[in-house]
């Protein structure tokens, strides 16, 4: 199941306690899939909200599966309240710029010295030390120094950002996510707590490691457009259908791409996949093919092979693709349809339990399951 009552626990990490102070971004996506996964995620909100892009919280999906309580950090009892928190806490998520949890008396010397247990993850672009450290950036920024922007995009074009998949929540939130749960294990396993300095820019780095082997072998090309996987060849790209429509293609083992021209009707006449001196040509023949017939036709004709094609959807027409839907890759939950938790686990599954936290809304109900009084008495929200 994907979808539980309200409030129910469940999956592989039911019963761990993460306090998040909220931000924006990657840190509320890793804080998400912790959710996702079981976790009881509790988001400390701030009079004002978080800054940035603004979205009503009804809709804001990062905040599913919490719980929020609303705190202000500058005034007094603030911070002690979330120290106390703390306290009872497995996991904590920050994602301010270097020194601005340090000066709220929240750093990882204030927080670890009330939970010496305590997983510390920061989540930050720069990271926590360099010259850019105290610097704001974006996504966009982050993937291009670390050359993984460069390439994305047509030869004869420009980089084209990839949204902000690749930094914010690739190379970010994931990151993050994997170091929180590795320092939980240690912690669990009789170490100490510690800090996990999760850096946009390390993430997106340690992703094109694999690039970084081929081009060391002398397999890829440090230039866009110009390689096996970044849209050079001609049978592993996209291509426009007569309705305007797209389809992308990927038959790179032999006896896929066989099926593929067959399929498309060009087994006769096109030119050998392994003469490079060709492939402008190929690219061509199998362009003016797809021009000929619909996404939809198309899609049909494909649909049940090892051809390796597939069509280009939009957000609103992927959840009814028959493998997702078969799936249940994507569900509906409080009126917004919405990716399910992954991965998926056998004795412990994941679900969406609750619709996104609005601010403050859970001081209660988190008093009383944490035991933390100092939320309602005194509390500075």
């Amino acid at each position: 199941m994907t979808v539980a009552a309200e409030g129910a626990a469940s999956g592989p990490l039911a019963g761990v306690r993460v306090v998040e102070l909220a931000g924006i971004g990657p840190g509320p996506f890793a804080a998400m899939v912790l959710a996702d996964l079981g976790a009881d995620v509790v988001r400390v909100d701030r009079p004002g909200g978080a800054g940035g892009l603004r979205i009503d919280p009804e809709y804001d999906l990062a905040n599913r599966n919490k719980r929020s309580v609303l705190i202000d950090l500058k005034a007094d009892g603030g911070t002690a309240a979330v120290l106390d928190l703390v306290e009872r806490a497995d996991i904590l998520i920050e994602g301010y710029r270097p020194g601005v949890a340090e000066k709220l008396g929240l750093g990882p010397d204030d927080c670890l010295a009330r939970n010496p247990k305590l997983v510390y993850g920061r989540m930050t672009g720069w990271g926590q030390e360099g010259p850019l450290a105290r610097t704001a950036g974006h996504d966009i920024g982050y993937i291009a120094v670390t050359g993984a922007l460069s390439m994305i995009g047509a030869a004869d074009g420009p980089p084209i950002a990839p949204v902000n998949l690749l930094g914010d929540y690739a190379g970010g939130s994931l990151y993050l996510v994997i170091g929180l749960l590795a320092a939980l294990h240690h912690a669990r396993a009789g170490g100490p707590g510690q800090v996990v300095d999760a850096a946009i820019v390390d993430g997106t780095a340690h992703l094109t490691a694999v690039t970084h082997g081929m081009m060391a072998a002398g397999g890829w090309r440090d230039q866009r457009g110009t390689n096996l996987l970044d849209g050079g060849c001609p049978f592993y790209g996209t291509y426009e259908t007569a309705d305007g429509g797209y389809m992308a293609v990927g038959p790179l083992e032999r006896k896929f791409y066989e099926e593929f021209i067959e399929l498309l009707g060009i087994a006769d006449k096109a030119p050998a996949r392994d003469d490079f001196d060709s492939w402008a040509a190929l690219r061509a023949a199998i362009a003016d093919r797809f021009k000929e017939r619909t996404r939809e036709e198309w899609t049909a004709v494909f649909g049940a092979s090892d051809a390796c094609v597939a069509p280009v959807l939009s957000l609103r027409e992927a959840p009814a693709h028959p493998q997702l839907a078969a799936r249940s890759t994507f569900v509906d939950h409080g009126g917004i349809t919405q990716p399910a938790p992954a991965p998926r686990f056998s004795a412990t599954p994941g679900a969406v339990r609750r619709a996104p936290a609005r601010p403050g809304a859970d001081a209660d109900e988190v008093a009383r399951d944490w035991g933390v009084t100092s939320l309602i008495e005194g509390n500075p929200s």
